[in-house]
């Protein structure tokens, strides 16, 4: 069984590149990704970043730096990463991932496209926040965001 769906290629190989921040993942049709740890993470099937329904999705800001510290398999039709940022409820079946893969440059084009309309950061600022959320209560002016400036 592949995954979800039974005419889901399997996976032959999983690497997690720590060094370049990407997911190398080899399916049994030939075809093999390279997922960076950032769109992964942005793309998380966990209700936290889907919604409970269309349109609840939450635009994920400040995960450009964003690391796999674990990788968990979840029976054999799935894997459950553990982020850098605590985030562990997103569980990637097979099928899902060689989705992503081969629709990995329009969903990242689509992320990125959704950072800028949010004037939003892939970046944290030096006090861990996404660089957008200092930005966004500075100019309020009001100076009640609980934020020190």
């Amino acid at each position: 069984m592949a995954g979800l769906d039974r005419n889901s290629p399997n996976p032959t190989e999983i690497k997690l590149h720590q060094k370049s921040h990407v997911l190398e993942i080899g399916f049994s049709d030939g075809s093999v990704f390279k997922l960076p740890y950032e769109f992964l993470r942005v793309y998380s099937p966990s209700a936290e970043v889907r919604g409970h329904g269309p349109g609840q999705e939450v635009l994920q800001t400040g995960k450009r730096e964003v690391t796999i510290t674990s990788l968990d398999p979840v029976g054999n039709y799935a894997v459950k990463p553990t982020f850098s940022d605590g985030h562990d409820s997103g569980i990637y079946s097979w099928d899902l991932l060689h989705q992503y893969g081969t629709n990995f440059a329009a969903m990242w084009e689509h992320y990125l496209e959704r950072i800028a309309v949010a004037n939003a950061s892939r970046d944290f600022n030096a006090a861990g926040e996404p660089a957008e959320a200092v930005a966004q209560c500075a100019s309020g002016g009001s100076g009640g965001c609980g934020h020190s400036h």
